[in-house]
Protein backbone atom coordinates (compact mmCIF):
# COMPACT_ATOMS: atom_id res chain seq x y z
CA UNK A 1 0.00 0.00 0.00
CA UNK A 2 2.99 1.98 0.61
CA UNK A 3 4.21 1.40 -2.58
CA UNK A 4 1.00 2.58 -4.10
CA UNK A 5 0.75 5.94 -2.27
CA UNK A 6 3.77 6.69 -3.22
CA UNK A 7 3.86 6.17 -7.01
CA UNK A 8 0.36 8.05 -6.72
CA UNK A 9 1.80 10.67 -4.91
CA UNK A 10 4.50 10.46 -7.99
CA UNK A 11 2.06 10.53 -10.66
CA UNK A 12 0.69 13.52 -9.13
CA UNK A 13 3.82 15.50 -9.14
CA UNK A 14 4.81 14.41 -12.36
CA UNK A 15 1.23 15.64 -13.60
CA UNK A 16 1.41 18.64 -12.17
CA UNK A 17 5.24 19.41 -12.95
CA UNK A 18 3.73 18.83 -16.74
CA UNK A 19 0.43 21.35 -16.03
CA UNK A 20 3.54 23.99 -14.72
CA UNK A 21 5.66 23.37 -17.64
CA UNK A 22 2.96 24.04 -20.03
CA UNK A 23 1.15 26.87 -17.91
CA UNK A 24 4.39 28.23 -18.25
CA UNK A 25 4.87 27.69 -21.86
CA UNK A 26 1.74 29.64 -22.14
CA UNK A 27 2.89 32.33 -19.66
CA UNK A 28 5.84 33.18 -22.39
CA UNK A 29 4.27 33.09 -25.11
CA UNK A 30 1.56 35.72 -23.67
CA UNK A 31 4.32 37.76 -22.38
CA UNK A 32 6.38 37.68 -26.00
CA UNK A 33 2.70 38.53 -27.72
CA UNK A 34 2.62 41.31 -24.90
CA UNK A 35 6.49 42.23 -25.50
CA UNK A 36 5.75 42.44 -29.32
CA UNK A 37 3.01 44.93 -29.06
CA UNK A 38 4.83 47.42 -27.11
CA UNK A 39 7.75 47.31 -28.64
CA UNK A 40 5.24 48.09 -31.73
CA UNK A 41 3.65 50.99 -29.92
CA UNK A 42 6.87 52.16 -29.47
CA UNK A 43 7.53 52.27 -32.78
CA UNK A 44 4.54 53.85 -33.47
CA UNK A 45 5.09 56.16 -31.12
CA UNK A 46 8.91 57.10 -31.93
CA UNK A 47 7.75 57.46 -35.74
CA UNK A 48 5.12 59.77 -34.94
CA UNK A 49 7.55 61.63 -32.75
CA UNK A 50 10.20 61.92 -35.34
CA UNK A 51 7.34 62.90 -38.34
CA UNK A 52 6.50 66.16 -35.73
CA UNK A 53 9.51 67.17 -35.39
CA UNK A 54 10.68 67.19 -39.40
CA UNK A 55 6.82 68.72 -39.67
CA UNK A 56 8.02 71.30 -37.28
CA UNK A 57 11.55 71.96 -38.67
CA UNK A 58 10.14 72.22 -42.41
CA UNK A 59 7.61 75.12 -40.62
CA UNK A 60 10.08 76.61 -38.50
CA UNK A 61 12.60 77.23 -41.77
CA UNK A 62 9.19 78.32 -43.84
CA UNK A 63 8.80 80.68 -41.01
CA UNK A 64 12.32 81.58 -40.94
CA UNK A 65 12.21 82.40 -44.81
CA UNK A 66 9.32 84.68 -44.11
CA UNK A 67 10.78 86.48 -41.64
CA UNK A 68 13.97 87.33 -44.30
CA UNK A 69 11.75 88.25 -46.72
CA UNK A 70 10.08 90.50 -44.76
CA UNK A 71 12.94 92.03 -43.42
CA UNK A 72 14.45 92.78 -46.76
CA UNK A 73 11.11 94.28 -47.65
CA UNK A 74 11.06 96.58 -44.42
CA UNK A 75 15.31 97.58 -44.98
CA UNK A 76 14.33 98.43 -49.00
CA UNK A 77 11.74 100.57 -47.89
CA UNK A 78 13.27 102.37 -45.01
CA UNK A 79 16.03 102.96 -47.35
CA UNK A 80 13.76 104.31 -49.80
CA UNK A 81 12.35 107.03 -47.48
CA UNK A 82 15.58 107.59 -45.70
CA UNK A 83 16.78 108.47 -49.93
CA UNK A 84 13.44 110.82 -50.27
CA UNK A 85 13.85 112.41 -46.88
CA UNK A 86 17.63 113.19 -47.94
CA UNK A 87 16.79 114.06 -51.40
CA UNK A 88 13.65 116.70 -49.80
CA UNK A 89 16.24 117.98 -47.46
CA UNK A 90 18.87 118.81 -50.06
CA UNK A 91 16.36 120.62 -52.70
CA UNK A 92 15.33 122.67 -49.15
CA UNK A 93 18.17 123.74 -48.87
CA UNK A 94 18.54 124.51 -52.90
CA UNK A 95 15.64 126.25 -52.50
CA UNK A 96 16.87 128.31 -48.92
CA UNK A 97 20.21 129.28 -50.27
CA UNK A 98 18.12 130.58 -54.07
CA UNK A 99 16.18 132.56 -51.81
CA UNK A 100 18.39 133.92 -49.77
CA UNK A 101 20.48 135.04 -52.20
CA UNK A 102 17.47 137.11 -53.96
CA UNK A 103 16.71 138.54 -50.59
CA UNK A 104 20.32 139.31 -50.30
CA UNK A 105 20.27 140.86 -54.42
CA UNK A 106 16.32 143.04 -52.99
CA UNK A 107 18.33 144.25 -49.65
CA UNK A 108 21.43 145.66 -51.81
CA UNK A 109 18.76 147.70 -54.69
Amino acid sequence: MRKLIIASMAAAAFSLAACSEKAQEETSEAAGAVADDAAAAGDAAAEGAADAADATADAAAEAGAAVEGAADKAGNAVEGTVNAAGDAAAKAGDKIAEETKKAEANDKK
